[in-house]
């Protein structure tokens, strides 16, 4: 039995609405939003009576979504905001986007920085990090040849 498609990324933040905020800034569309507990979630990721909200955003026209989640109970567990790509575990979300630069202004614009500088590969894409909050690192890479 094979995977039959990617479906989606979670993510943890403390600060929900700062998170969705982020994520429809950069162009994903919201799904949906709810509370999740009970004997499901609490089997699912083995914490006992969790509690916690949940936003989907999908990339406009695509069939991939990021589901951001922030816990009622238990209180969250502090991670590392200033984590550099070679630190174990997930570092990055990446999008391809039409207007690197512009789009890099957009979020600096809202106090979002680069982690490093826009760098070029080949003649093939530009790319750059940039901190979101809470530590996330989203990936912008613009195709240009």
């Amino acid at each position: 039995m094979p995977i039959m498609r990617f479906d989606h990324v979670g993510v943890t933040v403390e600060n929900l609405d700062r998170a969705v905020d982020f994520f429809v800034g950069l162009g994903l569309v919201i799904e949906g939003r709810q509370f999740v507990e009970g004997d499901f979630i609490d089997t699912v990721i083995a914490i006992p009576d969790s509690r916690t909200e949940i936003v989907m955003v999908r990339t406009p026209g695509g069939d991939t979504s990021v589901e951001l989640s922030s816990f009622v109970r238990p209180d969250p567990e502090p991670g590392s905001p200033d984590a550099m790509a070679n630190e174990l575990g997930l570092r990055s979300l990446s999008f391809e986007v039409d207007d690197l630069q512009g789009m890099v202004d957009l979020l600096a614009a809202d106090g979002y920085g680069l982690v490093g500088g826009i760098g070029q590969y080949e003649n093939v894409w530009r790319m750059a990090y940039v901190r979101g909050p809470e530590g996330i690192i989203v990936a912008l890479a613009e195709r240009i040849g």
